[in-house]
Order: C-alpha cells, then sequence, then structure tokens
C-alpha cells in the first residue's frame, strides 16, 4: 500500500515537473516577446520625438517670420529704412 502511495506521488510528481518545463519554456518565449516589443516601442517612440521637433522647428519658423513681418510693417510706418531682401529663405 505504501508502495503504490509512493508510486503514485513519483507519478504526479514527474507530470508536474513536465508542467514546470513547459511553464519555464513558455515564460522564456513571453520574455523574448516582451524584449522584443520594448525595443520596437523605444523605436516608435524616437520617431514621434523626431516629428514633434520637426513640429517645433516650424513653428518657431513660422514666430520668426511673423516678427519679422511686424518689424517691416513697424518700419515702414515709421518710415524707417527698409531691407532690400529678405534674411530668411523661402
Amino acid at each position: 500500500m505504501i508502495a503504490q502511495e509512493l508510486s503514485g506521488l513519483g507519478e504526479k510528481i514527474r507530470g508536474l515537473e513536465k508542467r514546470i518545463a513547459e511553464v519555464e519554456r513558455v515564460n522564456a518565449r513571453l520574455e523574448d516577446a516582451a524584449l522584443i516589443t520594448a525595443r520596437a516601442l523605444q523605436e516608435i517612440a524616437g520617431h514621434w520625438d523626431a516629428v514633434y521637433e520637426a513640429m517645433r522647428r516650424r513653428e518657431e519658423d513660422v514666430d520668426l517670420e511673423e516678427e519679422l513681418g511686424k518689424e517691416r510693417l513697424l518700419r515702414r510706418f515709421r518710415g524707417g529704412p527698409q531691407p532690400q531682401a529678405d534674411p530668411l529663405p523661402p
């Protein structure tokens, strides 16, 4: 009777060992997938950073163009010297 119990426990332990091995394999695949996902998200974030930087530079250019336009209007209104060429390329 004790031998039967021990035999049954041995089978249960082998079954648990197989399950643990499978869980470890799945866990390793999930970790790999998580690393790939993290790298992809980092790359996407870099692209968005570039987009935001380009938008910020464009806003600065527009602000500068508006400021230069205001200066030209004030010079014209006051009768001051007018610049010959626009200092910013189109």
